[in-house]
């Protein structure tokens, strides 16, 4: 089994990458930064989009695992002083050869310019924000008007995004296992002039959700965590990604929600006096 590590850089991270090094080496586990199997990042849920990027043209035969170095990791399943633990997992796997893994969806983004088409992949959400002025841009749903939408911006993303920028934009939270990607509003103006829908959408694969800002505004794209900004673009296509998704090896159970209550809510023991 060949493996990887991207870390965040702070100096915990880094010692704890030598950690794992050494400790995967007495299994056998060969370090690979080109072809890895598995891609263990060490940091945050930014470290983990950064590992996501860097290799999301091998998604079909790399699986990736997190350890948190922060107060909050909801793509982790490790903590720090668990490396160990993690370390011979791993290594019990390469020897029985077997990597069991989840497979969760992603959103596609197929930019329209007078040059051509762009096509990107994010694994948490897409955005798209007016820059000297509030963002006008007609909403398309499957090939038919829903809306025409003015106001700051639009977020689109991924279940596994649903618990990042959307949650807080009002969005709902969907379980990673439904092939969806959500349209939220980002403070949208709702008066007599302009009227959009308010709520949050949900699409199912084989939908899609066509953008097309006013010609010439100067918009802010946010691909997770990269940002550029552009005044070129004609229209902006968004749908699951269809054959492509990406791949969290689990060594142990982690339920989502379970994952869902610990980055919100905490653990809260069981009041047996309580009615």
């Amino acid at each position: 089994m060949k493996y990887n590590v991207v870390h965040r850089g702070d100096d915990i991270s880094k010692q704890l990458m030598q950690t794992f090094h050494r400790l995967v080496q007495q299994h056998g586990l060969i370090h690979d930064e080109e072809a890895p199997d598995i891609v263990l990042s060490i940091g945050g849920d930014g470290t983990l989009l950064h590992a996501f990027h860097q290799y999301k043209e091998q998604l079909e035969t790399i699986a990736f695992v997190g350890i948190h170095t922060g107060r909050l990791g909801f793509f982790a399943d490790w903590k720090p002083d668990e490396v160990e633990l993690l370390a011979d997992m791993m290594g019990e796997s390469a020897v029985v050869n077997d990597l069991r893994v989840v497979k969760y969806p992603l959103v596609e983004i197929q930019i329209t310019t007078a040059q051509g088409i762009e096509t990107q992949l994010a694994l948490n959400e897409f955005t798209l924000k007016g820059v000297d002025a509030t963002l006008m841009a007609q909403l398309h749903i499957n090939d038919e008007l829903l809306e025409t939408f003015r106001g700051d911006g639009i977020c689109i993303s991924t279940p596994m995004g649903s618990t990042a920028y959307n949650k807080s934009l009002g969005g709902a939270i969907v379980h990673p296992s439904l092939d969806a990607i959500q349209i939220a509003e980002i403070a949208s103006i709702n008066n007599r002039v302009f009227r959009t829908l308010g709520s949050p959408i949900i699409l199912p694969k084989h939908h899609h959700c066509d953008i097309y800002p006013r010609a010439n505004q100067n918009i802010l794209l946010s691909l997770d965590h990269v940002y550029v900004q552009r005044n070129d673009i004609l229209s902006i296509r968004s749908m699951v990604a269809a054959g492509k998704k990406v791949k969290f090896a689990r060594f142990r159970q982690f339920p989502f929600w379970n994952r869902v209550r610990e980055a919100f809510i905490g653990y809260e023991p069981i009041n047996e006096n309580r009615p």
